[in-house]
C-alpha cells in the first residue's frame, strides 16, 4: 500500500481487512464459506433477503427507536443476529462451563453460562414488571460485578436500551445520561451512587424504579428494592411474554448507549445496535487471537469502568461470544488490589489503559529499586536482554540462549508477581500509550498489543495481535473493516476514516453531531490524525482538535512532542504542550508522585523513581513542594537539559518549547484533568491552568 508524499486535499489512502487489493472490484459473490449461516457462493442479497431486519432507509439515525441499513458486503457478509441470539448459540456451546466468578467474603461464587443466561432472563420479567418500555433505558451506576452484566444482558432481553454511567460522575452528569436515555430503572451499586439519584430523581420523567445491588438497603423507600426483591419481581411474568419481546427484536436496532466523556460540551450517547455488539464481539478479538472455549477458555480480570466502550466489548460481549471466564476484581481494584486478584486468577489475556500500564510500570520500577545490589544488576541486565531481542526479532525468528536464559532465570519470576504467569495477550487500549512504557514492558518480555477505535466504532478498527505486531503501531484494519485516510499532508498523514459492521447508528436525539461524524457516503470520520506503512500497519499521530497551529502557521502534533520530554525526563509524569495561535511553544509539567489510596489524589509526595532522579542530581528533594517554583536549582536545570534535548531533534524552530512550568499537582480523575479512563482531557486543563499558561505570553 503506497504513502506517496503528494498533498493534493482531496487525496485518499483506501484499505481494507482483507488480503486483496482494496482497488479490486467488489464482488457480490463469495468464493469461500465466510462466516456462521453463510453457504458458498451465497451473494449478500441473499443474506439480507433471509435476515430478519426492520425496514430501514439510511446508514444512520438519532432516534432510540430508529433502525439502521448494515454495512454488508463482500469483506463482512455473516447473517446479523441479535445480542439474544448469540447468547443461545453460546450457551448451546459453553452452557457447563464457568461464565462469571467474584470472591465474596474471602469465598469464590461462579457463574455457567446456562445459569447467566437463565438469571437474564429473570432480570429482563423483572425489568418488564417494574414497566420497562420498549427503547427507554435502564441505566447502570456501579462497578463492575456479576449483578451489573446480568442487569446489562436482561435489559436487552427485555428490549430496553442499556447504558452505563461512571462512578465518577456527578448528580448533575448522572442526571444528563438518565434524561437523554428515557431511564425507566437506573440499577446503583451501594448508597454512594444511590444518594446521587436520590437527589436527581424528581428531575427524571420516566424513572419509575431504582435497584440496589451491593449492600443492603439502609431505608424504605418508594419504588426502591434490593438485588433480591428485584429478582423476585419478574415471577408472574411468563416466559411467553418474555420470548415476544424478545422475538420482535432485530439486529439493526439500538440496544447499548455508550455516553462519551463530554470534555467539549454535553456527553453524546453513541448508540449501538445489536449488530454492532455482535459482529465486533465476534470479530475484532481474531486478531488478539483469542480462542473459542472449545478449544481452550480464556480467563480474564474485569476492572476497568463497563460504561466505556473498551471494557464492555472486551468483557462483556467478547466474553459471551467466546465463551471466556470473567472474574470480577474488587471495587478497590486501581488503588492497589488489581494485582492481587491477577495473582489468584492468573488470567490467559489482560486488556488495560495506558494510565494502568503506566502504573504497574512505576510500582515494578520502585521494587527493582528497593533489590539488594547483586539482584538488581541481574533484573537490569536481563530486561535489557529481552527488549533488545523483542525489538530485534520478527516473530518467526529463533530466541537467543541468552534470551532463553535471561527469561527463565529472571523474567517469569517477575512476570509471575503480576499474576501474569498464563497471560499469553496484553492489551492496551482506549488512549495512546507512551513509548518508554512499550519498551519498558518489551524488557519484561511482554508485548502490549495496542487497539485503536472509538465508542462510534462500538471499540476496536484496528488491532494488534500475536500475529500482526509492530512497535509503536496500533496494528492493521479489523478483518471485515475498511478504512481511508483522507487530506493527506506531505508526510503521508491524513484523517483516519472508518467503515464497517461495527460503525455506530447515530448520536442519540443529535441530528447534526451525526451528520459531522458521518460523510455523505456513510465513511465515520474519526478526528484522529495517522499514516500507514507499506504493510497496513497505522500509526496515529494527533488529534485535529488537538493539533496546535502556531501563529506563524505552522502545524505541531503535541502527542509526539509530549512523549519525547516524558522519555528524556523520567521525573515528569504529565506534559502538555501548548502554543494553539500563539508565537511560540510552552509546556506544563506535573511531576511523579504517590497516590493517597483512599481518595485517589495525587499527594506531594514524590515516587520513590522521582526520589531516586533527585538523588542521582545531588538534590534531596522528596516532595513536589521542595521542587516547584524554583526551588530545587539541580531538578530544574535538569528539566532544561531534558527539554533542550528534545528542542535539538526539532524539525523546525516552531517546534521549539521556549517556556515551561511544574504544576503544583499531578493530574487526576478527581481533579479532572483525566477521564474516567484516565485519558487526558486537554479542554479541561486548558480551562483550568488558564493563568499559568497566559503568564508564559504576558511578558
Amino acid at each position: 500500500m503506497s504513502t506517496s508524499t503528494q498533498t493534493d486535499p482531496t487525496r485518499k489512502q483506501l484499505g481494507n481487512g482483507s488480503d486483496c487489493s482494496p482497488l479490486e472490484p467488489m464482488t457480490d459473490l463469495l468464493e469461500q464459506d465466510v462466516g456462521e449461516g453463510l453457504s458458498e457462493k451465497k451473494s449478500i442479497e441473499e443474506v439480507l433477503a433471509s435476515a430478519e431486519l426492520a425496514p430501514a432507509q439510511s446508514l444512520w439515525t438519532t432516534e432510540a427507536s430508529g433502525s439502521v441499513q448494515l454495512r454488508m458486503d463482500e469483506l463482512c457478509p455473516e447473517q446479523p443476529i441479535t445480542v439474544h441470539q448469540m447468547f443461545t448459540n453460546s450457551v448451546q456451546k459453553y452452557g457447563k462451563l464457568t461464565a462469571l466468578a467474584t470472591k465474596r467474603e474471602n469465598k469464590w461464587e461462579k457463574v455457567t453460562f446456562s445459569e447467566y443466561y437463565h438469571l437474564s432472563r429473570m432480570a429482563a420479567k423483572s425489568f418488564l414488571k417494574l414497566g420497562l418500555e420498549r427503547f427507554h433505558s435502564v441505566a447502570i451506576l456501579g462497578f463492575n460485578s456479576v449483578e451489573w452484566f446480568i442487569a446489562a444482558v436482561g435489559t436487552i432481553f427485555a428490549g430496553g436500551i442499556m447504558a452505563g454511567i461512571y462512578t465518577t460522575n456527578s448528580p448533575d452528569a448522572c442526571l444528563y445520561v438518565a434524561n437523554d436515555s428515557r431511564a425507566n430503572v437506573i440499577v446503583v451499586e451501594n448508597q454512594k451512587q444511590l444518594d446521587k439519584i436520590l437527589q436527581i430523581r424528581d428531575k427524571l420523567p420516566h424513572l419509575k424504579a431504582i435497584v440496589q445491588y451491593s449492600g443492603s438497603l439502609k431505608e424504605k423507600i418508594p419504588n426502591l428494592y434490593s438485588w433480591e426483591e428485584f429478582m423476585g419481581l419478574g415471577l408472574e411474568i411468563s416466559d411467553q411474554e418474555l420470548d415476544e419481546v424478545i422475538s420482535s427484536q432485530k439486529a439493526n436496532q439500538c440496544c447499548v448507549l455508550i455516553y462519551t466523556s463530554g470534555t467539549t460540551g454535553s456527553p453524546k450517547g453513541v448508540m449501538l445496535s445489536h449488530d454492532n455488539i455482535t459482529w465486533t464481539a465476534h470479530h475484532a478479538s481474531r486478531v488478539g487471537e483469542m480462542q473459542s472455549a472449545e478449544i481452550r477458555q480464556e480467563s480474564l480480570v474485569s476492572y476497568l469502568p463497563l460504561s466505556h466502550i473498551a471494557a464492555q466489548i472486551y468483557d462483556l460481549w467478547t466474553g459471551i461470544q467466546w465463551g471466556e471466564q470473567v472474574t470480577f476484581a474488587q471495587p478497590d481494584a486501581l488503588k492497589g488490589s488489581l494485582v492481587d486478584t491477577l495473582r489468584e486468577v492468573s488470567p490467559t489475556a489482560h486488556m488495560g489503559v495506558p494510565r494502568v500500564w503506566e502504573k504497574i510500570m512505576e510500582k515494578i520500577k520502585e521494587g527493582i529499586s528497593r533489590c539488594g545490589y547483586m539482584k538488581r544488576k541481574l533484573v537490569t541486565w536481563a530486561m535489557s536482554v529481552s527488549l533488545e531481542a523483542n525489538q530485534r526479532l520478527t516473530k518467526d525468528e529463533e530466541k537467543s540462549f541468552l534470551f532463553t536464559l535471561a527469561d527463565s532465570l529472571v523474567l517469569q519470576k517477575l512476570r509471575a508477581e503480576l499474576g501474569f504467569s498464563n497471560c499469553m495477550k496484553f492489551f492496551s487500549g482506549a488512549a495512546p500509550i507512551g513509548s518508554e512504557t512499550l519498551q519498558f514492558f518489551l524488557g519484561l518480555n511482554i508485548r502490549l498489543y495496542e487497539a485503536y477505535g472509538m465508542s462510534e466504532s462500538s471499540g476496536p478498527h484496528f488491532m494488534s495481535g500475536p500475529k500482526v505486531y509492530r512497535f509503536q503501531s496500533c496494528g492493521k484494519v479489523v478483518p471485515g473493516c475498511r478504512y481511508k485516510l483522507v487530506n493527506i499532508d506531505a508526510d503521508g498523514i491524513g484523517e483516519v476514516c472508518f467503515w464497517g459492521r461495527n460503525v455506530f447508528m447515530g448520536f442519540l436525539n443529535l441530528e447534526d453531531k451525526t451528520k459531522e461524524s458521518l460523510d455523505q457516503d456513510g465513511w465515520l470520520h474519526s478526528g484522529d490524525l495517522g499514516k500507514v506503512d507499506e504493510d497496513g500497519f497505522l500509526y496515529i499521530t494527533g488529534r485535529i482538535k488537538e493539533l496546535i497551529i502556531t501563529a506563524g502557521g505552522e502545524n505541531v502534533p503535541p502527542l509526539l512532542i509530549e512523549d519525547a520530554v516524558k522519555q528524556e525526563l523520567p521525573i515528569i509524569s504529565n506534559a502538555i504542550l501548548i502554543g494553539d495561535k500563539r508565537k511560540f511553544l510552552s509546556m506544563l509539567l506535573t511531576l511523579k508522585c504517590t497516590v493517597n489510596t483512599e481518595t485517589a489524589e495525587p499527594t506531594d509526595i514524590l515516587s520513590l523513581e522521582a526520589v531516586e532522579y533527585c538523588q542521582r542530581l545531588g538534590s534531596q528533594a522528596t516532595k513536589v513542594s521542595d521542587i516547584i517554583g524554583g526551588k530545587d536549582k539541580l531538578v530544574y536545570q535538569s528539566i532544561e537539559e531534558g527539554i533542550a534535548r528534545v528542542n535539538s531533534k526539532a524539525t523546525s524552530n516552531a517546534q521549539r518549547i521556549q517556556k515551561w512550568t511544574i504544576l503544583l499537582k499531578d493530574f487526576s480523575i478527581v481533579g479532572g484533568e483525566l477521564g474516567p479512563t484516565m485519558k487526558l482531557r486537554r479542554p479541561v486543563v486548558l480551562q483550568k491552568y488558564h493563568s499559568e499558561i497566559e503568564s508564559f505570553y504576558s511578558e
